[in-house]
């Protein structure tokens, strides 16, 4: 009687948390405000950009962290421009790289393209008089790359500027500079152009300046792209977009639509074969499906970053496969042994330990091919990889706990 009252006890809370879960994962449930489903733009439309890198520029030993850096940039830049859950991964191809960004739900693709692919280059200028009367502009060693923030102020006319603040080696380059310039004019570059040319009225060693848009000053939204390209970084290596892929919202919903019907359709058949060919049994393995898909799905929607694909979609169906047929082998075990005239505890626990091996070592294995697929494929193959291997995961802890509490509560001598 004691261990029937746990089992219940353990059979009442997952239900609650297979109840909880359902909530969590529909779309307009508690869980749509605390953790709204990432889809993919096969899911949602958008577009797939690959990008070269070349890295020609860059030592061999610097490149892979290079390439890292500029991982980095691109994500902060997409995220500058409102895409929802950017993906940018890194290809390798033998000594080549390539970037993969993934844009769903992107309306102004072109509009993109140019923020991830521009760099803002600003440098600061000596100002210098030619014989002639002619001005002249030295470069110097000053260059956006040393820019670790840029925020927004406003002059005395209330017009926007921009003010920036360089690393440690920024900051003792403008020292130096503004040092040896004191009353003449330093002169501001930005892509090529001039901007600003004050007068240095003193040594600055904050490592701190301020530019303005020349005579006719900033538009507020100009202030604030420039300060966001800034901030997102400098690229450091070239990249050259050679490949695009576009999937239409209407398309992408289509697809969506046609594969959860596709999923709950084969779901429900699995369930009814299951209950006309076990019966009793079949009962129990249709409950276990309905928690198991529950769990998986919440499970999936609480990883961070998790972005469901298609491909993610192919293998979490697969996963239920798996978990159906760790049920059957259990079932045929039990019914083995209900046939030579145990008990039905006893047969009930033998069934069970004698299915354990073969789902131990089919599911451990399709585990470690998921783990292989995860860690060295492209990102369409690491959706698939990822839910096949938490599903089945999840399968082995459905089969083996939920149905045997199930079993033990409602299967007694």
């Amino acid at each position: 009687m004691k261990k029937l009252k746990t089992n219940i006890i353990i059979f009442s809370i997952i239900l609650l948390i297979s109840v909880l879960a359902g909530f969590f994962i529909y779309p307009r449930g508690f869980g749509a405000n605390v953790a709204p489903w990432r889809l993919g733009l096969d899911l949602v439309g958008g577009s797939a950009l690959v990008y070269d890198v070349d890295l020609s520029g860059i030592p061999q030993t610097d490149q892979a962290d290079a390439v890292t850096g500029l991982k980095d940039v691109i994500e902060k830049r997409v995220n500058l421009f409102g895409v929802s859950e950017p993906k940018v991964t890194i290809a390798r191809k033998g000594d080549k790289y390539q970037l993969l960004i993934e844009l769903a739900g992107i309306k102004d693709l072109e509009e993109a393209q140019k923020q991830i692919g521009e760099t803002p280059i600003l440098d600061f200028r000596e100002v210098s008089i030619n014989k002639d009367g002619s001005t002249k502009y030295v470069r110097t060693e000053l260059t956006g790359r040393f820019i670790t923030a840029a925020t927004m102020g406003f002059d005395n006319l209330n017009k926007p500027v921009v003010s920036l603040e360089f690393n440690n080696e920024g900051a003792k380059l403008f020292g130096e500079i503004t040092g040896r310039n004191i009353g003449k004019p330093l002169a501001v570059f930005l892509d090529g152009k001039l901007f600003t040319a004050p007068t240095v009225q003193g040594k600055i060693t904050g490592g701190k300046a301020q530019i303005s848009g020349g005579s006719g000053g900033f538009s507020f939204d100009e202030a604030k792209t420039l300060i966001g390209r800034f901030n997102a970084g400098a690229l450091s290596a070239p990249i050259k977009l050679i490949n695009q892929r576009t999937v239409s919202p209407s398309a992408a919903g289509d697809a969506l639509d046609s594969i959860v019907f596709a999923g709950i359709v084969g779901t429900i058949l699995v369930m009814l074969f299951m209950i006309i060919y076990y019966r009793f049994f079949g009962i129990f393995a249709a409950v276990a499906l309905i928690i198991y898909t529950l769990l998986s799905l919440a499970l999936f929607k609480l990883i961070p970053n998790f972005t469901m694909t298609l491909s993610g979609i192919a293998g979490f169906v697969l996963s239920i496969g798996m978990a159906v047929d760790a049920n059957i082998l259990i079932f045929e075990r039990t019914k083995e042994e209900l046939k030579l005239g145990k008990h039905r505890e006893d047969a009930i626990n033998e069934g069970f330990k004698r299915a354990w091996s073969s789902i131990r070592d089919s599911n451990l294995s399709t585990i470690i091919t998921a783990i292989i697929l995860y860690f060295f494929t492209s990102s369409f193959v690491k959706g698939f990889a990822l839910t096949l291997g938490l599903g089945v995961g999840v399968s082995m802890f459905s089969a083996i706990f939920i149905t045997r509490t199930m079993l033990r509560i409602f299967m007694r001598d």
